[in-house]
């Protein structure tokens, strides 16, 4: 029986989550996976939201600063409890991605990344400056979940980076068989139409400011999730990871691995993220590797490196 492209796509990632630990050294390498995962997490929001339907946001690390400080603020202020406040950042960030993306998508290319952009550098600039709220450019320390306790009690006893490693793992799955389920449904058709041409979608019948809308504020909750999860598992939060510099890796993993595959997506994040921790060993050249991998990437690769390597094996099988 021949597997469809979805059902490789979860097996795929399913088989590199579960064998990657028996290579793993030292907890140190958990630590890594699950920053992998969490990055992975916020770019399959990316390619919904650019992949699917066709829209640049250069803002998004915006809504991965709410829900990081929403972990860090609702126990704290209001009592609720670490594990609903990721829901309710996720909440919150859609529901500011509904008001911002009604005017901002009605704009269209480097005029709707500047607006973006422009979002992200404001939220940045409020977790930078409310100190007396945020805790200012030194961040705010962040509740322990005690989902791994809660383990513990079961007799499942993990260490903290083998848990974080095992639970973003999971997040990551789910968020990832979520997004391919909506590739293949009306409204992703509807959103690849709108990617191919405005006009094109509009005449077929897709509702186009809708269907922007509703990318925007998936691709907003995928991010906030991915905040929450990064707090949660670093007992902090920082509005670093609000900053402009954020969304332009976040989009540049996008891009690298392949916009429009969820598994291009999971497979840049994981690139960029583990590149600078093999890099390290030269030191002050870092940067230039890291920066020529992506320009020879881009030239020779414009299409990301999955979808490139799965039209070369097609090539090939035929």
């Amino acid at each position: 029986m021949r597997l469809s492209s979805k059902q490789s796509t979860l097996l795929v990632l399913a088989a590199l989550m579960i064998i990657s630990p028996f290579f793993f050294p030292s907890n140190y390498y958990y630590r890594v996976g699950s920053l992998v995962f969490v990055n992975a997490i916020a770019v399959v929001g990316i390619v919904i939201l650019t992949g699917y339907a066709g829209q640049i946001s250069l803002g998004h690390a915006g809504f991965v600063g709410i829900g990081g400080y929403a972990c860090a603020l609702l126990p704290v202020h209001l009592g609720v409890p670490p594990a609903l406040a990721v829901v309710l950042g996720a909440v919150l960030s859609g529901a500011v991605a509904y008001g911002v993306g009604r005017p901002i998508l009605r704009l269209k290319g480097y005029y709707l990344a500047v607006a973006s952009l422009g979002f992200g550098v404001l939220v940045a600039m409020v977790l930078a400056n409310e100190g007396w709220l945020t805790g200012g450019p030194d961040g705010i320390k962040v509740p322990d979940p005690g989902l791994r306790a809660l383990l513990e009690s079961l007799g499942i006893a993990l260490t903290n980076p083998q848990f974080w490693y095992a639970f973003c793992g999971l997040v990551l799955f789910i968020g990832a068989w979520l997004a391919l389920n909506l590739h293949d449904s009306p409204t992703g058709r509807a959103l690849r139409a709108l990617h191919g041409s405005e006009v094109a979608a509009r005449t077929a019948g897709v509702d186009v400011a809708k269907a922007k809308l509703n990318a925007f504020v998936i691709s907003a909750v995928y991010a906030s999730v991915a905040g929450s999860l990064l707090a949660l598992q670093n007992r902090l939060i920082t509005p670093d990871v609000a900053g402009f510099m954020h969304s332009i890796e976040l989009v540049t993993m996008a891009v690298l691995g392949g916009a429009g595959s969820v598994l291009g997506g999971i497979f840049g994040a994981a690139l960029l993220t583990l590149l600078p921790q093999v890099l390290t060993v030269l030191q002050d050249y870092e940067h230039v590797v890291l920066g020529l991998v992506m320009m020879l990437v881009m030239i020779f690769l414009p299409a990301g490196l999955i979808p490139s390597a799965r039209r070369l094996l097609r090539g090939r099988g035929e």
